[in-house]
C-alpha cells in the first residue's frame, strides 16, 4: 500500500508544493487544494482533536484539517468549495461485515423482508415469478417468519405459483432457506436424503422434506444453482456500490463464500470501476491458497485488499442453529449446532495464523463464543505473540466472563447493531430474559476495554450506518415495544458508535494509517449528513440522510443529484 512520505505527495493533482507550511504541518499547494469544506461542523474521529470547522483535499488525500482561517489559505482559483454545509461532516463510514455481491443480486430479486403474512409471502413470490422466463431460478428474498408469528414456511405454500421455476429463498440471516419442490428435485433431496453434520433437513410428520434447509443442509441446493454470467455479476456489484454510496459507506469488509466474488472485484478494479473500497474475505478452508496469493501478489492497495479468512462456529438464533450451553426455551431438546467441528476450526486457525493471515470467525451462541475464545487462546499460545487482531463476527450472546476475556485477549468484536433492534422483538421468547441481558453487549464490551467494529451484515440487515448508530444508541426494537430500549443498560453514546463505524473499522482491517479519521495524509473519504446526529434527540437519528459521499476526493454520491456517480 502506498504511504504518504512527504506533504507534496498528498497533492497528487497539483504540479508543485509551496515553501510555506500549511495547517497541521502540511505544505500548502501552490495552486490551492482541489476541494475545501469550511464553516462546517466536522467530527474528525481523531481522539485528541475530535472537532474542526474546515478541511482541505488534494488528489485522493486530506492535506489539512483545522480552523477556517487556516484552511482558507488553501483555496485557489480552481478549488471546489463546500461552504457552510448543514449537518455533520464525518469520515467515510466503514461497514465491517457485508456480503457484497450477493446483496447486489438481492436488490433485483423478490423482496420478502417485510412480508407480514403467509398469504403476502406467497403472493409476492407468485407475482415475481410471473416476470421471469420459464426455468429461471428465484433466489434471495430475505424472509422473516417472525413477522407472522414464527411458523416456518413450507414448499406447499409456493409450489402452485412457481410451477415453472426452481425456488431457493433464504431467511434474512442466511442460515436457512426454503426450496420449492422443483428445486429439491434438482438437488436430489427427498425423504431418503440423510441429514448432514452441521445442518438439518426439516421434515413433516410423515418424514417428507418441508422445503426448509438449515445451514450445511443448504449445500446440495447451492451446488445446483446456475452460475451467473460475468455481466450479471458486474451489474450486481454496480448496484451494490450505488446502494452503499447513498448511505455514506466508503469501505466494506465483505465476507465471501468462494473465490468467484474475488474475481468480480478484481475485474472491476482492473477496469477502474471500483467506487467502494473492499477488504475481501475468503473461506478459512482456503487459507493455503490465500497465503500463496499474498506471497505472489501482495495484500492489495487502497481499493482492494486481501488477507482475511472467514469461518463459522455455529448458525443463527432465528434458525435455532446458534450453539448454546442451555437449550432454546421453545425447543427444550435443542441447544443448536456447530457448523464447523471445533477441532477442525482449531486446526485451520493454527495453520492460517501461522501463515500471517487474519481470522474472522462467526459466533452467535454463548457456547460458540466461549469455544472460539478457547481456540483463539490456543492459537496464540501455539504461534506466539504478534499483532494478529482476531475478530469474532457477531459476538451475539455472551456469558459475563467471556466479555472480560474478549477485552483481555484484544479480540475485535465485529458487531451489527441493527440486529439488536430486530432480534429484540422475539429473542426473549427463544432464550429468556436472563440470557438476553448479555446479548449485543455493546456497553459492557466497551467498558471492559474492547474495541468494537460495527457493520450491517447486509443483506441480512440494511447497510445503513445511520440506522446502526440509531440502534446502538436507542436499542428501540422495530416493533416499538421497548421505548427505553431492549436491554437498555447496553446502550452506548453516539460518538462511541461513530468510532465503531470509522476508526475502529479501519483498525479491524489493519488500515488505521490510511483511513478511519479525517487527518492530514489520510485518504479523502468523507460523508456529509443533513443533521448533526451528536446533538439531536436519539430517537431522531434514524431520520438523518446522507447529503454527499466523497471517496478519494471525488463526490460519488450527491443527494442533490439523487444518485450515485458511475
Amino acid at each position: 500500500m502506498k504511504r504518504l512520505l512527504h506533504p507534496c505527495l498528498a497533492a497528487l493533482a497539483l504540479a508543485a508544493c509551496s515553501e510555506q507550511p500549511g495547517p497541521s504541518g502540511t505544505a500548502a499547494p501552490a495552486a490551492g487544494a482541489d476541494l475545501v469544506i469550511r464553516n462546517a461542523r466536522i467530527w474528525t474521529g481523531v481522539p485528541d482533536a475530535p472537532w474542526a470547522s474546515a478541511l482541505a483535499i488534494s488528489g485522493d488525500r486530506i492535506v489539512a484539517v483545522g480552523a477556517d482561517p487556516e484552511i482558507n489559505a488553501l483555496v485557489g482559483p480552481v478549488t471546489e468549495v463546500i461552504d457552510s454545509p448543514v449537518g455533520l461532516v464525518l469520515p467515510g463510514f466503514i461497514d465491517s461485515h457485508v456480503h457484497l455481491l450477493s446483496s447486489g443480486f438481492e436488490l433485483s430479486s423478490v423482496q420478502l423482508r417485510d412480508a407480514q403474512t403467509p398469504d403476502d409471502f406467497t403472493r409476492r413470490i407468485g407475482e415475481f415469478a410471473a416476470t421471469l422466463a420459464p426455468g429461471e431460478w428465484i433466489q434471495g428474498g430475505s424472509w422473516d417468519h417472525q413477522n407472522w408469528g414464527g411458523e416456518l414456511p413450507r414448499r406447499s405454500w409456493i409450489d402452485a405459483v412457481t410451477v415453472n421455476h426452481p425456488v431457493f429463498i433464504s431467511r434474512l440471516d442466511g442460515h436457512m432457506a426454503l426450496a420449492n419442490s422443483k428445486a429439491l428435485q434438482l438437488a436430489g433431496i427427498d425423504r431418503d436424503t440423510p441429514d448432514v453434520e452441521g445442518g438439518e433437513i426439516v421434515r413433516d410428520a410423515d418424514g417428507e422434506p418441508t422445503g426448509i434447509l438449515k445451514d450445511n443442509a443448504m449445500e446440495r441446493v447451492l451446488r445446483a444453482l446456475p452460475e451467473p454470467s460475468a455481466a450479471q455479476q458486474d451489474q450486481a456489484l454496480e448496484m451494490a456500490m450505488d446502494y452503499l454510496l447513498e448511505r455514506g459507506v466508503t469501505t466494506v469488509h465483505t465476507m465471501g463464500y468462494d473465490w468467484n466474488d474475488m474475481a468480480v472485484f478484481r475485474r472491476a478494479h482492473q477496469q477502474g470501476r471500483l467506487r467502494t473500497r473492499i477488504y475481501a474475505i475468503v473461506p478459512i478452508g482456503d487459507w493455503a491458497r490465500l497465503a500463496d496469493e499474498i506471497a505472489v501478489q501482495g495484500r492489495g492497495d487502497d481499493w482492494l485488499r486481501i488477507g482475511g479468512l472467514k469461518g463459522f462456529m455455529d448458525g443463527s438464533l432465528g434458525s435455532h442453529t446458534a450453539a448454546f450451553f442451555e437449550p432454546f426455551l421453545d425447543t427444550p431438546d435443542d441447544r443448536g449446532l456447530f457448523v464447523t467441528p471445533p477441532e477442525q476450526m482449531r486446526e485451520w486457525a493454527i495453520a492460517a495464523d501461522a501463515a500471517g493471515l487474519q481470522l474472522l470467525i462467526h459466533a452467535i451462541g454463548d457456547r460458540a463464543n466461549a469455544t472460539l475464545l478457547d481456540i483463539f487462546a490456543s492459537v496464540a499460545e501455539r504461534n506466539g505473540v504478534r499483532d494478529r487482531r482476531f475478530r469474532i463476527e457477531h459476538v451475539q450472546h455472551l456469558r459475563p466472563q467471556d466479555i472480560e476475556r474478549i477485552a483481555a485477549m484484544h479480540i475485535i468484536p465485529s458487531m451489527q447493531p441493527y440486529h439488536a433492534i430486530d432480534d429484540g422483538r422475539w429473542a426473549d421468547s427463544v432464550i429468556g430474559a436472563e440470557r438476553s441481558r448479555h446479548t449485543y453487549a455493546f456497553r459492557s464490551l466497551i467498558d471492559a476495554g474492547a474495541r468494537l467494529a460495527f457493520g450491517s451484515d447486509w443483506s441480512v440487515a440494511p447497510a445503513s450506518p445511520v440506522l446502526g448508530i440509531y440502534a446502538a444508541v436507542t436499542r428501540q426494537t422495530l416493533d416499538g415495544a421497548h421505548s427505553d430500549g431492549w436491554v437498555p443498560e447496553e446502550k452506548i453514546r453516539v460518538e462511541e458508535a461513530l468510532v465503531a463505524y470509522t476508526r475502529n473499522g479501519a483498525h479491524a482491517s489493519f488500515e488505521e494509517s490510511e483511513k478511519g479519521t479525517l487527518a492530514p495524509g489520510k485518504l479523502a473519504d468523507v460523508v456529509i449528513l443533513d443533521r448533526d446526529v451528536t446533538v439531536i434527540p436519539a430517537d431522531e437519528i434514524d431520520e438523518a440522510r446522507v447529503l454527499r459521499t466523497i471517496v478519494g476526493g471525488k463526490t460519488l454520491y450527491s443527494r442533490d443529484r439523487g444518485e450515485a456517480v458511475r
